[in-house]
């Protein structure tokens, strides 16, 4: 299993770290080791001091495909949930101001916190999802799918055709706006079409 990530998938995200829109999909990937299930604590990295969340839909691959046709895309994926992208963004700007990759940042241990997943059969409308994270009791992030610059299937069909995907893939398909940093003693709670998908504490 691999998990791969969709940057500045939502315009309003990127402009919000004063980054370009993309024209094409912007990824990079985590080991599985980066997994953190079953709503257990994120503790925060002695290597960081500036970990920020970012909340996005997580699509399951279901079977192994590469060179994905667009108008066959969505036959690869078949549960949807959510995912918190845990990234240390001091160390991310450390490296992007040297042009360096950004895996210190995103891939480290427990840094992709994971939903249970549900079919996709039990969304109404795929295109038009809202999800929501609230800190503290608080909202931070509102998105809807709807505002994504570059589809499920188009993001399916980019990767495959760089990277077979299999069974058990995980994509990650972006964050909207309202990022930032978590401290000690935040709870995080995240919902989609109102149900509850994840609630944990940062330590």
């Amino acid at each position: 299993m691999k998990i791969i990530a969709i940057g500045r998938n939502y315009a309003a995200h990127a402009k919000e770290l004063n980054n370009p829109v993309p024209s094409t999909p912007v990824i990079f990937m985590k080991p599985d080791t980066a997994v953190l299930k079953d709503n257990r604590p994120f503790y925060i990295p002695d290597f960081s001091s500036d970990i920020h969340y970012e909340l996005e839909v997580v699509l399951k691959i279901c079977k192994e495909g590469k060179h994905i046709a667009e108008k066959f895309a969505a036959s690869y994926f078949d549960e949807v949930g959510l995912g918190i992208d845990f990234t240390a963004r001091d160390l991310q700007a450390q490296h992007k101001e040297k042009g360096l990759p950004w895996e210190l940042a995103k891939a480290f241990d427990n840094s992709a916190a994971l939903s249970r997943f549900i079919p996709k059969e039990q969304i109404d409308d795929l295109g038009n999802l809202d999800f929501e994270l609230k800190i503290n009791g608080e909202t931070r992030q509102h998105g809807n799918t709807r505002d994504i610059l570059f589809s499920f299937e188009k993001i399916i069909s980019f990767v495959s055709g760089y990277i077979t995907l299999k069974k058990g893939d995980l994509i990650f398909t972006g964050t909207p706006e309202g990022v930032g940093r978590v401290e000690k003693g935040d709870k995080l709670e995240a919902w989609m079409a109102n149900e509850q998908f994840l609630n944990f504490d940062i330590k």
